[in-house]
């Protein structure tokens, strides 16, 4: 949750000129929540903060009247974020994105034509929205052995063991290229392993080569998972050129996907028991705030 404020506030700056919201009309009101008022170029803007694609426009504008509806409560509530909370928070942000340079934060509020103070203040009403959400929704949830029992039962399909290959790899930089008939030799007589520390460009030489436990797809380019899937257990491949790079991988050994038991599957269960139930408690939350709340959102 602490990160949302992060991917909002600076996800425009690398997604500049990578979102189009010519599609949406971006005047007239969007919703109004009591006495605020959302402006459809409210939502746009939020969405291009974001770096969000037009379809998104729903989701965006149902969060910020959640938003208001939570800030609200806060205030009858009463509750504060002390300054000195904030200012460390501003700090950690300047440390963690901006590398202690305040100027950068500066210059990036510039691009997206915002000041500091609006920034700050977006940053304290994320900070309350994330307490409050705390207070009424992730601090009441758990996950019962019942719960995940039944979650484990219902859904076997989330509990899956991706299958994995363990593969050697020797790699040739363009210029070694003229070495590959040299190398194909010296795998008659050596290990592979120690062929590999000798010659290989690859980041695991090292190793003698070895990507342990990988899925495929995961760590190499299409044109070796192709050939990888060729291979039976012990192969190696012929050479593969790729943009002038040159590969030769053997397949060491293979795991198939398969079911995964409770006890293998136990964090992942219980993540998504946990993720259900704060929906399930967030969505009648902001169902009370509502119904004690002017909510109209327009066409």
């Amino acid at each position: 949750m602490q990160e949302k404020v992060l991917k909002c506030l600076f996800a425009a700056v690398a997604a500049a000129g990578a979102m189009a919201c010519g599609a949406i009309e971006v005047d007239g009101v969007a919703a109004q929540v009591d006495s605020a008022t959302i402006l459809k170029s409210d939502v746009v803007a939020e969405m291009r903060r974001a770096g969000l694609s037009p379809d998104r426009y729903k989701a965006v504008l149902d969060e910020m009247i959640e938003r208001k509806l939570i800030l609200k409560a806060a205030r009858e509530s009463k509750m504060t974020i002390q300054e000195w909370v904030v200012e460390n928070r501003i700090r950690d942000i300047i440390t963690r994105v901006f590398d202690g340079d305040r100027n950068r934060l500066m210059e990036t509020l510039a691009q997206q034509k915002s000041s500091y103070p609006e920034w700050r203040q977006r940053l304290l009403d994320d900070m309350i929205v994330n307490a409050m959400r705390w207070q009424m929704v992730d601090k009441n949830v758990t996950a019962s052995p019942l719960a995940m029992r039944e979650e484990f039962a219902r859904n076997p399909e989330r509990y899956m063991a991706e299958g994995r290959t363990t593969v050697s790899v020797i790699l040739l930089k363009p210029e070694d290229a003229g070495k590959r008939d040299e190398i194909t030799a010296l795998l008659k007589d050596r290990p592979f392993e120690e062929v590999a520390k000798a010659y290989s460009a690859d980041t695991h030489a090292a190793e003698g080569g070895v990507w342990a436990d990988v899925v495929p797809e995961d760590v190499f380019r299409p044109e070796v998972c192709k050939a990888l899937a060729g291979l039976s257990k012990g192969a190696t491949s012929e050479w593969i050129e790729l943009d002038g790079w040159n590969f030769l991988v053997r397949k060491d050994d293979e795991s198939q996907t398969r079911s995964m038991t409770f006890a293998e599957a136990y964090g992942r269960i219980e993540a998504n028991v946990r993720e259900e139930a704060a929906a399930k408690i967030y969505a009648e939350w902001i169902d009370r705030l509502k119904s004690k709340a002017y909510v109209k959102v327009f066409d």
